[in-house]
């Protein structure tokens, strides 16, 4: 019994250590691969090859209504969420896929504290090169940025959009890695209901209902912590990996009207 015990504990310990590789799933190349791969979806490097935190349509115009900063989630990289660029692009929104440390072309290691300061970082890049306004959306782990983000209050950001987003990552661990004490032994905390809980802007929800990986119950303990203007898209038929992504469904008209509404009733 004590030889289990001891197991048992030892395997706890090399989860702690080595839970990062775990968690984030980075897809990785070299800048010219990435810059290959980009092209071939009409994608440049930004803000510059020498400087890269990210992806933009090479063909955005200058008469846009404002930008929308995404952040993917833990898998993959910038490069494998081109159906954003597809469906805002053509609502008149100019898009930048971020790209995370130890991502894509970038150099770094994946944490939550390195993911929210680099975040922050390019959010003014992109506040300074554009200007206002500029709308963060969030998917699943990203949706930890956006709110690390918000919950700095060094921008003004009217709106967010928030895709399978979760309450924090501890209760998610706890969910799936129960036996392993996930809800104890995890480091990087994203906890998005703190981070939101002052946020006065507008939240733009989106829930699969069949969703594997954040269980609604999550989702919704988010959901109803919002303080701000909030809304919620449900999807009866879709999992993790099966939202509607199609550029042209009526949901991201509807979306972005909603986050875009406070910004029009300031002008």
């Amino acid at each position: 019994m004590l030889s289990l015990l001891l197991t048992y504990f030892l395997f706890l310990l090399i989860i702690f250590l080595l839970q990062r590789k775990l968690i984030y799933f980075p897809e990785t190349r070299s800048i010219e691969d990435q810059q290959a791969l980009a092209a071939q979806f009409d994608l440049a490097p930004w803000p510059s090859v020498a400087d890269y935190r990210g992806l933009v349509a090479r063909s955005s115009s200058n008469d846009l209504i404002g930008t929308v900063l995404v952040f993917h989630g833990n898998a993959g990289s910038a490069v494998n969420r081109v159906y954003y660029v597809n469906a805002l692009t053509r609502l008149g929104y100019r898009v930048i896929l971020a790209e995370y440390p130890g991502y894509g072309a970038r150099k770094g290691k994946p944490s939550e504290q390195e993911f929210i300061t680099d975040g922050l970082e390019t959010a003014q890049m992109a506040l300074a090169m554009f200007g206002e306004p500029v709308f963060l959306w969030g998917e699943s782990l990203g949706c930890g940025v956006v709110a690390g983000i918000v919950n700095s209050g060094r921008i003004p950001i009217p709106g967010i959009v928030l895709v399978s987003p979760f309450d924090s990552l501890p209760n998610i661990a706890g969910h799936h890695y129960w036996f392993f004490l996930g809800r104890w032994l995890t480091r990087d905390k994203f906890d998005n209901i703190k981070n939101l809980q002052g946020y006065s802007g507008r939240t733009a929800v989106i829930m699969a209902h069949r969703d594997q990986v954040i269980p609604n119950q999550n989702t919704m303990a988010l959901y109803h912590s919002l303080k701000g203007s909030k809304h919620l898209w449900e999807f009866k038929d879709a999992d993790h990996n099966t939202l509607p992504l199609s550029p042209g469904l009526t949901w991201w008209h509807e979306v972005m009207k909603f986050v875009e509404e406070q910004n029009e009733e300031s002008l």
